[in-house]
């Protein structure tokens, strides 16, 4: 596992903004959709459709109230993950005492982009948050060998839209 201090020197994040922790980075929140329709996964790509995106507006100070329930969300950051290096993203324990969670996702050797999750709310009276506020935490792992070819997927470069 990376210090906070060796994916900062690695380039991973644009400069500081206090997000480096002991052992990975705080990512924080961009945008936060519901979804109006059916995904759909097949034994092939060809056969993956995401479900349409209804985006939630956050208010003039940057606040969304969730009810409980099932979001997406987009984080902020622009991530670069070095292709010697593959990462993992856990929810900020902060989060999960307000009853709400992101469940973890591998973030593959040499993906680009800005992430996405899926956001669950399970306490019962909901869950305030605002924009830019930091939801979780990726930590990098370094592999044992560079990884021959990089993530080059679906999600390469998705800035979100």
């Amino acid at each position: 596992m990376l210090s906070g201090e060796d994916i900062r020197l690695s380039g991973l994040l644009p400069p500081d903004r206090g997000q480096y922790q002991p052992n990975g980075v705080d990512l924080s929140l961009d945008t936060v959709w519901s979804v109006s329709g059916p995904g759909t996964l097949g034994r092939s790509n060809a056969d993956r459709l995401l479900p349409e995106r209804e985006p939630l507006r956050f208010d003039d100070d940057g606040w969304l109230h969730l009810p409980q329930g099932g979001y997406g969300v987009r984080y902020a950051e622009y991530v670069q993950v070095p292709t010697d290096c593959g990462g993992l993203c856990f929810p900020r324990s902060s989060l999960l005492r307000m009853g709400a969670y992101i469940p973890t996702a591998v973030w593959d050797a040499g993906y680009n982009g800005r992430g996405e999750g899926w956001l669950e709310v399970r306490n019962p009276y909901g869950l305030r948050l605002q924009q830019g506020a930091r939801v979780v935490q990726l930590v990098i792992f370094r592999l044992t060998a560079p990884a021959s070819a990089g993530y080059a997927g679906a999600y390469q470069e998705r800035s979100g839209s």
